[in-house]
């Protein structure tokens, strides 16, 4: 662990996964073994892509590091960045595979049901793709990765991140992909998994719906060298721990149009209000409300996103 992480002027250098989200909502009670009637609605995604829109449209400034498909769908995720303020002048684009994509399975309550994700182009960003551009992490204020990222190159982007002393954000992505931070978590500045995620990295059952069992888990976390541990519950909030404190925070209240991205949305205003000094019981406060802002529209990120939306929400 690093006992005191500092924010120097710079970019917030975000790695990993961006892609094409499909969102499939029955009208009615989800039926398996057969069609079900509903909306099928396609938007921007990827966790990390996610995260770098949101900080973009807070007012960071972001440099997107991922790989996509020389293809339509790539093409338009890097003209919506771009638009949204983050500088995509480092993205790979691979011929030999097509954009990344996601299909979230909803229930006609707008919960997760079930998820497919196909982030094989990922697999084209190889270590030395972030080694030629280790000027980036000196440079940047924050690092952030996902998991999706292969894991040398998962390594190589932690390593030239803790060596520039550069604070390091990380999400586990899936329960499948979370073990692949397992050996890093004492250089990790922030964390966020949800609550599957969490039973991973802590090797112990992580109760559903327990803001007390979150809170030991997201305190296990900082036992293992994390900084800040942020434990994400859908709508019974989040369980968070620090070396200062821990706590829980509620969800709030609001209408679930589509789930997809309200965990990326917390990631990046707990990002955002950190680096700007904001105390931490506020910034997870801020994170709640961004996933809440997130989960009322369609599609992954807020539009009009700003820190003085986020304080109007508490």
């Amino acid at each position: 662990m690093m006992s005191e992480w500092s924010f120097q002027d710079g970019p917030v250098l975000v790695i990993g996964s961006s892609g094409i989200d499909l969102v499939a909502r029955p009208f009615d009670a989800l039926q398996t073994g057969t069609s079900n009637p509903g909306q099928i609605r396609y938007s921007p995604g990827g966790v990390a892509r996610n995260v770098a829109e949101n900080l973009a449209r807070l007012g960071a400034e972001v440099i997107l590091l991922t790989a996509v498909g020389d293809d339509d769908q790539g093409r338009q995720l890097l003209e919506h960045a771009a638009h949204a303020g983050v500088d995509i002048e480092h993205t790979i684009r691979v011929p030999e595979q097509p954009t990344g994509s996601y299909l979230a399975i909803l229930d006609s309550q707008g919960a997760l049901h079930t998820g497919i994700d196909d982030m094989r182009v990922i697999d084209a960003m190889p270590p030395e793709f972030l080694r030629e551009r280790r000027e980036l992490f000196r440079q940047a204020s924050a690092v952030f990765v996902d998991a999706n990222l292969p894991e040398r190159t998962l390594r190589t982007a932690i390593s030239l991140a803790f060596r520039s002393k550069t604070p390091i954000a990380a999400d586990p992505t899936s329960v499948k992909l979370a073990p692949r931070l397992c050996p890093y978590l004492e250089r990790l500045w922030l964390i966020t998994p949800n609550e599957p995620e969490a039973e991973r990295l802590c090797a112990h059952p992580v109760p559903h719906a327990d803001p007390a069992s979150a809170i030991a888990a997201a305190r296990h976390l900082v036992t293992e060298g994390v900084n800040i541990a942020i434990i994400t519950m859908a709508e019974f909030g989040v369980g968070y721990a620090a070396a200062e404190g821990s706590g829980h925070i509620p969800a709030m209240k609001t209408e679930v149009v589509d789930p997809t991205g309200a965990g990326d949305a917390l990631t990046a205003a707990v990002i955002f209000a950190l680096m700007n000094a904001i105390p931490l019981d506020e910034a997870v406060r801020l994170g709640v409300a961004a996933a809440a802002l997130t989960l009322r529209v369609p599609g992954t990120v807020v539009a009009d996103l700003s820190l003085e939306r986020l304080y109007e929400e508490l």
